[in-house]
C-alpha cells in the first residue's frame, strides 16, 4: 500500500540543488523532518534537477521561483549570491518563511528585511558554520564593545573570490599562512561573497557588519575551515572557535552547513526548541 503523506504538513520548496540544497531536499523526502513535506524545487538546470530528484520517494515539482513561492509555506534558499534576489523577493512578497544560508546576500540586499516586514514574511539565517550566536544575540541586548572574527581557509576554498582577483592575489601560490584581508565584515562580504557568511552572521546578530572586524587568512597547511570569534560586551566576554570539515562537493562550504538548514527546518515544527 502506498503511504499517504499528511495534508496538514507545512509545504517546503528548495531553491538550488547544489551541495547544500540537494542534501536538504533528500532529508525532507526521507520523512526525517516531521511536519514538513517537500513539494517543489527550482534550479538553474532543469535537466540536472530532474536527474537529482528522479529517485526520490515523493518527487517534487520542478518549477520556477515565482511558482515555488506560491505553492510553498517555507522556501529554502541555497543559490549563489547573484541569484539570491530572484528567490528572496517572490518568497517574501507571498508572505512565506525563507530559510537562507547566505548572510553575505542579506548584507548585499538589506531592503529584503523591509520587504519581509511589509508582507508578514520571515527570514531565518541558518548558521551551522558558527557557534554561539545565541550568546552574541543576548549580549547585543546590552552593549557589545567589540566583535572580531578570524577566518582561516585552505587556498582552494578561497580561490576565485572577487577581492583576490581585483588585488592580483594568487592564493594557490602561497606556501605559508598569510593574512589576505583585514577590514569589516561588510567589506568582506563584498570581496569574498562565498566565504564570509559566518562573519556576516556575527555582524547581523551583534553590532552590525560595519562594526565587526574581520581577518581572512589563507593557510595551505590546514584541512578544515576555521573561525574564531571574540566578543567583548558589558554582560560577558567570550572567544569561540569552530573547525568545519569542507564539503566533498564544494570545499568552500562546510559539511555542517546543510545540517544547519535541516536543524532550522526541524525547529519550525518541533515541540521542544533548544536555543533562542
Amino acid at each position: 500500500m502506498t503511504e499517504v503523506k499528511k495534508n496538514t504538513d507545512l509545504t517546503v520548496g528548495v531553491a538550488g540543488l547544489g551541495a547544500i540544497g540537494l542534501q536538504v531536499a533528500k532529508a525532507l523526502d526521507s520523512g526525517s523532518i516531521p511536519g514538513l513535506r517537500l513539494v517543489g524545487v527550482c534550479s538553474r538546470s532543469i535537466d540536472k534537477a530532474r536527474q537529482n530528484v528522479a529517485s526520490f520517494k515523493y518527487p517534487p515539482e520542478i518549477t520556477d521561483s515565482e511558482n515555488l513561492a506560491r505553492m510553498c509555506d517555507i522556501i529554502v534558499e541555497c543559490v549563489p549570491k547573484a541569484a539570491f534576489p530572484g528567490i528572496a523577493r517572490p518568497a517574501l512578497q507571498h508572505g512565506r518563511t525563507m530559510i537562507t544560508i547566505s548572510g553575505a546576500a542579506i548584507l548585499a540586499n538589506p531592503e529584503i528585511v523591509d520587504e519581509a516586514r511589509r508582507h508578514g514574511a520571515r527570514i531565518i539565517l541558518a548558521t551551522g558554520a558558527i557557534l554561539g550566536l545565541d550568546a552574541i544575540r543576548a549580549a547585543a541586548e546590552g552593549t557589545i564593545h567589540s566583535a572580531k572574527i578570524q577566518t582561516r581557509k585552505a587556498p582552494k576554498s578561497l580561490a576565485g573570490a572577487p577581492y583576490l582577483e581585483e588585488n592580483g592575489i594568487d592564493v594557490m601560490a602561497l606556501k605559508t599562512a598569510t593574512c589576505i584581508f583585514k577590514g569589516t565584515a561588510a567589506e568582506g562580504a563584498i570581496g569574498f561573497p562565498s566565504n564570509v557568511n559566518v562573519a556576516a552572521a556575527v555582524g547581523l546578530a551583534g553590532i552590525g557588519a560595519d562594526n565587526t572586524r574581520l581577518e581572512i587568512w589563507c593557510d595551505p597547511a590546514i584541512q578544515r575551515n576555521s573561525h574564531t570569534i571574540t566578543i567583548d560586551a558589558d554582560s560577558a566576554s567570550f572567544t569561540m572557535t569552530i573547525e568545519g570539515i569542507p564539503s566533498d562537493v564544494n570545499p568552500g562550504t562546510g559539511k555542517i552547513t546543510a545540517l544547519s538548514v535541516i536543524a532550522a527546518l526541524r525547529a519550525e515544527t518541533t515541540t521542544l526548541r533548544v536555543g533562542s
